[in-house]
C-alpha cells in the first residue's frame, strides 16, 4: 500500500522526486517503529496510540517541529489516500494534531545590493560574464524557481509581447511579464551565444560546452556573486525569489498578483512574503497618520 501511494504521487498528482521521496523516507520510518516492513503494514491494526507513541517518540529525539508537522502530514495524506481507495475503514490521524510551527520571515536582497550587481556591466563580450548576469536579473525581476530558469528555450521569450513562458511544478505553465530593458539583455546575450557556442540543446543557458545548465552550478555562481555585496548567510537562487516577491509586494502590488507570478497554488503559500521592513513601516506611517506628520 505504501509503494502504491507513492506511485500514486508520482505519476498522478506529479509531485518531484524530491516530495516522493520526502514521503517515502517517512512512511518507511513510521513502518520501522511497527517494526514492520513497509509491504506488510495493515492499516486495519494501526490506531491513534501507536501514531502518538511514535510522534513522541520524534519529539524524544528532539527533532524540528518543522519535521514533526511535515511527518505528521505525510500520514494523513496516506491514510486521505487509503480511505479514498476503500483500503481503510477510518483514519487513526483525526486525533493526532500539528504542532504549531514559526513560520521565518524569507530572507531577501536590498535593493541597493542588487543594483551594485546588475548595474556592473563590464565585458560585454565575456560570454560567461554577460550570461550570469543574465539570470541573476531574470531571478530578479520575475521570481522565477531555478529549475523553471533551466528549463527555458529561446522559444518562451516573446520579445514582441514582453513575456516569458515558464513550466512550473506540476507542469503548470504561466507568463510572466518583462520588460523592454530584460528584452534587449536577453536579445544581445542570444546574439553572443550563438556566435561564440557551437549550439547543441534547446535551452536559452547554456554551458560553454553547449549543454545546459545544472542546478548546482547555478547555485554556485549567485552564491559567489552575491557573497561580494551582502551579508547574508544564505545567498541562493530562491533569495532572489524572495527578494522579488518583497520587492513588488512593497511596491504596492495585489497579493493575488503576485500568487500567479510566483506560480503558487495556494495565497497562504504568497502570504509568508507579507512581511515588511521596520524602515518601510516607518515610512508608511510617516506619510499616512496625520499626527506623525
Amino acid at each position: 500500500m505504501v509503494n502504491e501511494f507513492l506511485q500514486y504521487l508520482q505519476y498522478e498528482k506529479n509531485y518531484s522526486f524530491h516530495t516522493v521521496l520526502s514521503y517515502r523516507t517517512d512512511l518507511y520510518q513510521f513502518c520501522d517503529f511497527l517494526a514492520l516492513k513497509p509491504q506488510e503494514i495493515n492499516p486495519l491494526n494501526v490506531s491513534s496510540q501507536q501514531i502518538q507513541q511514535w510522534t513522541l517518540s520524534l519529539m524524544s529525539a528532539k527533532i524540528s517541529a518543522r519535521s514533526l508537522s511535515r511527518k505528521i502530514s505525510t500520514l494523513k495524506s496516506f491514510w486521505k489516500f487509503l480511505l479514498v481507495r476503500g483500503l481503510a475503514t477510518q483514519d487513526p490521524t483525526l486525533k493526532i494534531i500539528l504542532p504549531k510551527t514559526k513560520k521565518p520571515i524569507p530572507a531577501f536582497f536590498k535593493e541597493k545590493e542588487m543594483d551594485s550587481v546588475l548595474d556592473n556591466k563590464i565585458s560585454p563580450n565575456d560570454f560567461k560574464i554577460t550570461r550570469d548576469l543574465l539570470i541573476i536579473s531574470i531571478f530578479y525581476q520575475t521570481g522565477i524557481r531555478l529549475a523553471e530558469l533551466i528549463s527555458i528555450e529561446d522559444k518562451d521569450v516573446n520579445m514582441t509581447d514582453g513575456n516569458l513562458r515558464v513550466t512550473g511544478k506540476r507542469n503548470k505553465q504561466r507568463i510572466i511579464p518583462i520588460s523592454d530593458v530584460l528584452c534587449k539583455e536577453i536579445s544581445e546575450y542570444i546574439e553572443l551565444r550563438n556566435s561564440k557556442l557551437e549550439i547543441l540543446a534547446a535551452n536559452l543557458f547554456l554551458r560553454e560546452n553547449g549543454q545546459k545548465l545544472y542546478p548546482k552550478l547555478i547555485y554556485n555562481m549567485v552564491h559567489n556573486t552575491m557573497s561580494g555585496v551582502s551579508s547574508l548567510h544564505k545567498r541562493s537562487p530562491h533569495v532572489l525569489r524572495h527578494t522579488f516577491a518583497t520587492s513588488i509586494l512593497n511596491g504596492g502590488a495585489d497579493i493575488n498578483a503576485v500568487k500567479d507570478l510566483l506560480g503558487h497554488s495556494s495565497l497562504a503559500a504568497t502570504q509568508v512574503y507579507t512581511h515588511t521592513s521596520f524602515e518601510e513601516l516607518n515610512n508608511i506611517y510617516k506619510h499616512a497618520h496625520p499626527r506623525a506628520k
